[in-house]
């Protein structure tokens, strides 16, 4: 759809100019997501850069690209493009009109973030999820462990004063917040920024009752999402019970070599890579999803889909989770990412007598809280009260 036609913007909303850090094919689904919900009452345009080339923003909202250069292969590289990128954006946010800049995910560009301040618009920032934690894990890989902690400590405080500098941040749920070191309670802090799902595509299309006994994992399969525990535990699980991975990544192969046996006697599936219009209909195939990720999202976009499919979630309680994997309710909480502890839960999940309505909760919490409309209305608030 494109931009133009949205019929129901609202008149005393500012526009806005939303400006992102580079943009890889996850950042560029959670964008696009987010610029739909804005184009439906007010005007929007984006400013990136690296924006893939069959993205559908391109056709869909204005669009401003300030380098078509990678973040780089070295920590220095990419420093030198992070800084220029910065300066470049100040150079076209000088030449935007737009009331409103939000920084969604690009945490650390403080130097853009003070130069909107300066000329008088008012600033949001958007965390997607704890990008020095996430930047941390990733240096750890090239750096010794001491430089990469020296570094991400740096990028942590360039984030806080970016918090500070702004007129308002906007996280997923209260409980992100909170781990971000925010109060959900500052009049400057808007706790429950806007997600959505589309709930005519993601939806009960298998009545639960009617689905087997299969679990699964839905992302990057790499060692962030502690896919190697999972392995162990699909190697236990008991006969009459599936595991499905869905997704691609670092650990594919090896995945793939240590469940071969497994893979052979049908007890794992592999599906691989699936696009997304496919997605509702493998999480109509699960009686639940299982995500043991580390604390680097915000609120996986994974749950709100399995939720609004009617499948339960049984994730660990990073960031934003809890406050929508309601434990008991629309899912579970993992206490433990130890394969002993997920293998005991999972069976005395998928026994309970009440998980039928575990299921409707979540498609219930889903059509109240993120659908479009709810969305729609929750942006407007941010942006009136901002304003």
């Amino acid at each position: 759809m494109a931009a133009s036609s949205y019929p129901s913007r609202t008149p005393d909303l500012p526009d806005v100019c939303v400006v992102t850090h580079p943009l890889a094919a996850a950042g560029e689904n959670a964008t696009r997501s987010l610029l739909d919900i804005l184009a439906a009452i007010t005007g929007v345009a984006l400013v990136t850069a690296d924006l893939p080339a069959d993205s559908a923003i391109r056709d869909r909202h204005e669009l401003v690209e300030i380098t078509s250069e990678g973040a780089g292969d070295s920590v220095l590289v990419a420093a030198a493009r992070f800084l220029l990128n910065q300066l470049r954006m100040c150079l076209v946010l000088a030449r935007r009109d737009e009331d409103v800049v939000l920084f969604y995910g690009a945490t650390s560009y403080l130097l853009p973030i003070l130069f909107a301040r300066a000329i008088g618009r008012t600033v949001l920032i958007e965390p997607r999820g704890d990008v020095p934690l996430t930047l941390r894990i990733q240096w750890e890989q090239e750096l010794p462990s001491p430089i990469a902690r020296i570094l991400a400590a740096l990028v942590r405080a360039l984030e806080r004063a970016g918090f500070a500098a702004a007129n308002g941040v906007v996280t997923y749920t209260p409980e992100m917040s909170r781990q971000l070191d925010l109060d959900p309670d500052s009049p400057r802090v808007y706790p429950w920024g806007a997600r959505y799902v589309q709930t005519d595509r993601f939806d009960v299309r298998t009545p639960f009752a009617e689905r087997e006994r299969r679990v699964g994992f839905l992302g990057r399969l790499d060692e962030e999402k502690n896919v190697r525990e999972l392995a162990a535990v699909a190697k236990r699980l008991p006969d009459d019970v599936t595991f499905t991975f869905v997704g691609d990544g670092d650990l594919r192969e090896w995945l793939e070599a240590e469940l071969a046996d497994e893979i052979a006697s049908g007890s794992v599936e592999m599906r691989g890579w699936v696009d997304h219009d496919d997605v509702p209909a493998e999480l109509n195939r699960l009686r639940l999803v299982v995500l043991p990720s580390e604390p680097t999202e915000g609120l996986p976009t994974s749950i709100l889909e399995a939720l609004a499919c009617g499948t339960p979630v049984y994730a660990t309680p990073v960031s934003g989770v809890p406050d929508v994997v309601r434990d008991g309710e629309t899912g579970f909480l993992m206490d433990e990412t130890d394969p002993d502890a997920i293998l005991r839960d999972l069976r005395s999940i998928l026994d309970r007598e009440d998980l039928a309505e575990v299921s409707r909760n979540g498609r219930d919490l889903i059509e109240a809280e993120y659908s479009f409309a709810a969305a729609k209305r929750r942006y407007r608030d941010i942006l009136l009260a901002a304003g």
